[in-house]
């Protein structure tokens, strides 16, 4: 058997044995934005040290538990932190807990995080819809022998991030007032930020936004068939565009300002996308 898929898996039979539960749509959250999952109606936490062979996050914030539950009726799962290319896992394991969550049932994935922004439009707070990605500049977690309970060696990637989901995103956003940036991401492997003449190259690839994380997660999902949507919190504008020095502590003090509006936006989207499931 494939090593990737077994180790999948096994982690699906480790999960099953701990949790009865079959979540609609999963939902990860970024940095700074964790605290999202405690205000939700749970009914169940698995850590991530719970589950055989499953990665553990390792960065500050990021608590590495998945949370079950209901936002309103919608049967939701949440990672409460992801894992990072840069933390030296494989990129399969990175994209394992999205291969884990379509196993669990999820037929959509609602990506967030904190990201810098290369767009001179842009400003510290503002939220970006994903339209599209630029994930170059990883290796693609399809390398390898295919996984055929998966998906197709070769799979399309025209619209990764489904068009009915972004005008359900933008509807609810302009329904609850809230200005809604939309753009193109770019995933760089981290951990260190970009230098000035980085940010350049992504704004000239065509990149409005910039992180360590989600292109690859969206790769993974796309793969398999799910349904696919993200929203950035732009924590910061990148080097170069500003004299301020670069730190993680004031990616997650922005992304926790402007959490209240985050959480009004997510949740109102989980219920309008829960009404097309």
């Amino acid at each position: 058997m494939n090593p990737v898929y077994d180790k999948l898996s096994r982690c699906y039979e480790s999960f099953k044995e701990k949790i009865n539960f079959k979540p609609k749509i999963a939902l990860v959250l970024g940095s700074g934005l964790g605290d999202y999952a405690d205000s939700i109606q749970i009914t169940a936490v698995l850590d991530y040290s719970e589950i055989e062979g499953f990665p553990v996050s390792t960065v500050t914030g990021h608590k590495g538990r998945f949370v079950f539950g209901y936002i309103d009726r919608v049967p939701v799962v949440i990672m409460q932190g992801r894992i990072h290319y840069y933390e030296g896992y494989q990129i399969s394991e990175v994209v394992l807990p999205i291969r884990l969550m379509k196993l669990m049932g999820a037929e959509v994935l609602f990506l967030t995080n904190a990201a810098g922004g290369v767009n001179y439009f842009y400003k510290s707070g503002d939220f970006m819809m994903i339209t599209d990605h630029i994930s170059n500049f990883v290796p693609s977690p399809l390398i390898g022998e295919n996984m055929e309970e998966l998906g197709l060696r070769f799979p399309d990637m025209s619209h990764v991030y489904d068009l009915r989901l972004q005008d359900i995103i933008r509807s609810t956003a302009e329904n609850l007032n809230i200005p809604l940036q939309e753009g193109i991401y770019l995933q760089l492997t981290g951990p260190n930020y970009e230098t000035p003449h980085e940010v350049k190259m992504c704004r000239i690839l065509g990149a409005d936004a910039v992180g360590m994380s989600t292109a690859c997660e969206a790769v993974a999902a796309n793969h398999m068939g799910m349904k696919i949507c993200g929203i950035s919190c732009i924590s910061n504008l990148c080097a170069g565009m500003t004299e301020q020095t670069l730190t993680h502590e004031e990616v997650q003090a922005t992304a926790e300002c402007v959490s209240p509006l985050f959480k009004v936006l997510i949740t109102e989207t989980i219920i309008n996308i829960g009404k097309d499931l």
